[in-house]
Formats: C-alpha cells, sequence, structure tokens
C-alpha cells in the first residue's frame, strides 16, 4: 500500500477562504487527476464527500465506486427525509404523507443537481439529468448493518450494503470498575457535545443505580470537573472493540461508527443524538429494535437513567443486537467490500474504459 498526498480544500468558505465548495473542488480536481495519471488505477474508491476525486476519476475515465460509511442517505418514495430523525410509517396514510412532501424536497435536490453539473462541466463533464449524482451509478458501497436500512421499492444502480467497516485507533485495556454489576459504557462523540452534558447527565443518572459505569472524555478536556459516583470509572480514551463485549449496554450520541461497533459487538444502544447524522442514526436504533433513543431534550440524569433502565428490562434488545452481531460474523464487511471493487476492477466494462 502507497500513500499519496493530495489536494486539501476548505468544504465551506469562510472569511479567508471565501470559496464556494464546488467551486474549490473543480480547483482540487486538477491535482487529483494527476495522481490518477501517474498511478493508472484499475478503479477508484471515493468517499462520499469527496467531490474532487470523483470529478477526477471519471474526467480520467476510470471505474469508481462511492464510499458511503454510514446509512445510505438517499429518501425514497414514502419514507421521511434523511436526517431528520424519522422512522417510516406504519400506515398507508403515514406513507402517502411522507410522498407529499417529496415534491418540497426536489427543490433542494434540483439546487444541488445545477451545483454539481457546473462543476462537471468545468472539468469537461457531461451534465447529469438525476439528482445524487455525487454517488457512482457503477458501484456505491454503503457500509452498514442491512437491517439497519429502511425497506425501499428499489435502490440505486450499484448500491451495495456490504455491512459496517470497523476500525479503531490500537489502544490497550483499562482498568474497569470493581463488581459483578452490569458494565454500561459511556461513549460519547469526539466532535460533538463540547460541554459534556452527556457525560455528565449519565454519571449523574446512574449514581447509586445497580450498574458498572465506564466513561471516557475521549481526550477532550471537561469545561468543569466531571463527576465520579463510587460505581463509575472515567478514562481519557478507551478501545471500543476491546471494551463493547464485556458490556450490557452503550450510551452515545449516535455517531455510526459507535453505533455499529457496539452492535458488531452484540450490545444495545441507548442513542442520545446532538446533531448532524445522529438523529438519523438514532431513529434506525428505535426502528430496528436494538436499542432505545433519547432525545435531547431528555438527555438529562433523570432521563438517562429511565433508558438505561428500560434498556436492561427489554431482552427483545439484547437479542436483537445479538442477532446483528451473528450476521456481521459471517459477512465481514470489509471482506465484502472488497471483492465488490475486485469486481468493479475487473469486469469488461472498466477495461474498455480504460482503453
Amino acid at each position: 500500500m502507497h500513500f499519496a498526498p493530495v489536494p486539501e480544500y476548505q468544504v465551506f468558505p469562510t472569511r479567508e477562504k471565501p470559496l464556494k465548495p464546488y467551486v474549490a473542488a473543480v480547483r482540487a480536481t486538477a491535482g487529483t487527476r494527476e495522481l490518477i495519471r501517474r498511478v493508472e488505477p484499475h478503479a477508484v474508491v471515493v468517499d462520499i464527500l469527496t467531490v474532487a476525486a470523483s470529478l477526477a476519476a471519471q474526467a480520467e475515465r476510470r471505474p469508481w465506486a462511492t464510499l458511503v460509511p454510514h446509512v445510505l442517505p438517499v429518501g425514497g418514495e414514502g419514507l421521511p427525509p434523511y436526517s431528520i430523525g424519522a422512522v417510516p410509517p406504519r400506515t398507508r396514510l403515514g406513507a402517502r404523507m411522507w410522498s407529499g412532501v417529496r415534491p418540497l424536497l426536489r427543490a433542494g435536490e434540483e439546487q444541488g443537481r445545477r451545483e454539481l453539473n457546473g462543476a462537471r462541466i468545468r472539468v469537461g463533464l457531461e451534465p447529469l439529468e438525476s439528482a445524487n449524482g455525487g454517488i457512482s451509478s457503477e458501484l456505491a458501497i454503503v457500509a452498514t448493518f442491512p437491517q439497519l436500512e429502511y425497506p425501499r421499492d428499489r435502490l440505486r444502480p450499484g448500491v451495495r450494503v456490504t455491512g459496517p467497516l470497523l476500525w479503531e485507533q490500537p489502544y490497550g485495556d483499562v482498568d474497569l470498575p470493581p463488581g459483578d454489576d452490569p458494565l454500561i459504557l459511556v461513549a460519547p462523540s469526539t466532535a460533538q457535545d463540547p460541554d459534556h452534558r452527556l457525560l455528565r447527565a449519565a454519571l449523574e443518572g446512574l449514581a447509586g443505580e445497580p450498574v458498572r459505569v465506564l466513561a471516557t472524555w475521549n481526550r477532550r478536556v471537561p469545561p468543569r470537573p466531571l463527576p465520579e459516583p463510587p460505581n463509575a470509572r472515567l478514562v481519557e480514551w478507551v478501545s471500543y472493540a476491546r471494551t463493547m463485549p464485556r458490556c450490557a449496554a452503550v450510551i452515545c450520541h449516535a455517531g455510526h461508527g459507535t453505533v455499529v461497533r457496539a452492535l458488531a459487538s452484540g450490545i444495545p444502544v441507548v442513542a442520545c443524538p446532538f446533531a448532524g447524522d445522529q438523529a438519523e442514526n438514532a431513529a434506525r436504533v428505535r426502528w430496528s429494535g436494538v436499542g432505545v433513543s433519547l432525545p435531547r431534550r431528555f438527555q438529562t440524569p433523570h432521563g438517562v437513567r429511565l433508558a438505561v433502565r428500560r434498556l436492561l428490562a427489554e431482552p427483545s434488545c439484547v437479542r436483537r443486537a445479538g442477532e446483528l452481531k451473528a450476521w456481521g460474523d459471517v459477512n465481514p464487511g470489509a471482506v465484502r467490500a472488497a471483492e465488490e471493487v475486485e469486481a468493479l476492477a475487473a469486469a469488461p466494462g472498466a477495461r474498455s474504459i480504460r482503453a
């Protein structure tokens, strides 16, 4: 494996770097094209947010795949809009209601299509008629559990739900709180909740409960001291892969990586969304029966305590999380994703494109 520097660009404009995202992406495309010419790849795999790399791959006529490291962020007929944290309707009336919202969303999709097409034209590519052109129709690797994906009438061409792609920084074991009570891991986001509101609520809310609490502040220094009740241990960092299999539940902000790591360990989740796609992930946790979700307004000591009590008293969540672990054990996401990329690179159509 070889690594090469690639052009960086500011995704969101600032006063110091006022370029709009697609203008910056067009500039970065040129350098990425040079890298592709030098490497001569049989296929290019591009993160869903990396617009410049996808444009460069297409401009150089290389087979390209989109890596979606979370649930598929595309709406569907009768489904709620992505990211608002709603679950699929249970009735035909509900489905018709969400279908009625679709025209309101198409204005935003059309704006995105126009902006992307403007960038495509500037790098010598044909404009696209459909929305979501930033996702490859040749291969889109959706790196999540299929059990977290809402049912759809049809998927986009090339979509493959492979299972999660798990990775973490190597880290050793940490001392657990003593005793035999169920172990609860509090695993907050590394990017959201700078005041550690959820961490504080969990420590206060679970003090005195018949559980042990392992909580990490993820090397983000709290603005004020955190409580450390007798049944809890507070650490700066923890290996999820080493720790989660020993837990009875995981409390987190519902970042996709933390959620699927817990489920890959067979552990149910208390999903406490804060921002970004976390509300969507929390909705998938609730809908698929692998845990409970706690809206932000209820992320208080009392709310966390009740959520943990409910989860520990609900054997179906433990059973369902175990089913996802069993599926992942025989369907390793990394292997399945690699096989899909190899098939893309070896396809006869790929050879004709390069020729």
